[in-house]
């Protein structure tokens, strides 16, 4: 079974059933190795898609503090050209961004064409961070929410259908949706942001706040249980993958991109118009003419 066909979510998720390490082992340098070889794979497909200039892709990654998302990101896609990939990190919405709907900042932000765009931290957080403190949702200034006990079960739900018409729109247009949960161990994490605190480079990693949402981990885990299930499709699908081990998870991560790619197997140079394609030895000749 490919990588893709067995990280795919389909049906229910239960995270406490999925293991946060891979049930396969491999060196070290021979994961970085296969890695490398993968990220020159894809950044070769990435030009392919850039001069077939009809599709693009968009890279969700969602999961827990230190879950890895950072390093994941930079090593993957180390070798593709700096145009051809953009990585958005979304934080607390800006003033300007409260001032449109949460989807807004999201939208202006999708991939151009024949690019691979990567939301570090998704239009997720709106029906996770926002669920486990849902007084968030107020500073949207909602005209039908006025306090935290309107937020229904209803409410929810209709978020999770706005968010699959959203991506459905856009993978109707060419964008090609793939979303990744990196599903991290609590105890790892706590190894994790102990190291962060252990050594003084790392420091700046550190926010007092990834201590303190650990009091909500079993929250989280449900309403990511919750999310995944409501919006993992056959055109966007969830892949949930083991991050206890960094460099096997990146590799997984890899292949299925890699395996992603291979389908699309219209995606070709484009042809040159009969008009040009008859005059290039005219135009060899001219610039070798040339003082």
């Amino acid at each position: 079974m490919s990588f893709e066909q067995q990280y795919k979510v389909i049906g229910k998720t239960k995270l406490k059933k999925l293991s946060t390490v891979p049930d396969f082992e491999m060196n070290p340098k021979k994961a970085i190795r296969k890695l490398e070889e993968l990220s020159r794979h894809l950044s070769k497909f990435q030009e392919l898609m850039y001069a077939h200039n009809r599709y693009s892709f968009l890279i969700c990654i969602q999961g827990m503090d230190a879950a890895g998302k950072d390093s994941l990101i930079r090593e993957v896609f180390k070798s593709f050209n700096a145009r051809g990939v953009v990585v958005q990190s979304f934080k607390k919405p800006t003033s300007t961004e409260l001032e449109h709907d949460y989807l807004w900042r999201h939208y202006v932000a999708l991939p151009e064409k024949g690019k691979f765009t990567v939301f570090n931290r998704t239009h997720y957080e709106n029906v996770l961070v926002s669920r486990v403190h849902p007084e968030i949702v107020l500073t949207e200034r909602l005209p039908q929410i006025k306090t935290t006990k309107e937020l229904t079960a209803g409410f929810w739900e209709k978020r999770y259908r706005e968010i699959v018409n959203f991506e459905e729109h856009i993978s109707n247009n060419g964008v090609i949706v793939l979303k990744f949960f990196l599903h991290l161990g609590k105890e790892e994490q706590k190894s994790r942001i102990l190291r962060r605190l252990s050594k003084e480079k790392h420091h700046w990693k550190f926010s007092p706040e990834d201590v303190r949402e650990r009091e909500f981990w079993e929250d989280y885990q449900s309403y990511y249980e919750e999310t995944i299930e409501q919006t993992s499709t056959t055109t966007c699908p969830w892949y949930v993958i083991p991050a206890d081990d960094k460099a096997l998870c990146r590799y997984i991560f890899a292949s299925i991109l890699l395996e992603v790619t291979e389908r699309l197997t219209d995606v070709s140079l484009p042809e040159l118009p009969d008009a040009i394609k008859d005059n290039l030895s005219k135009y060899r000749e001219r610039l070798l003419q040339e003082d």
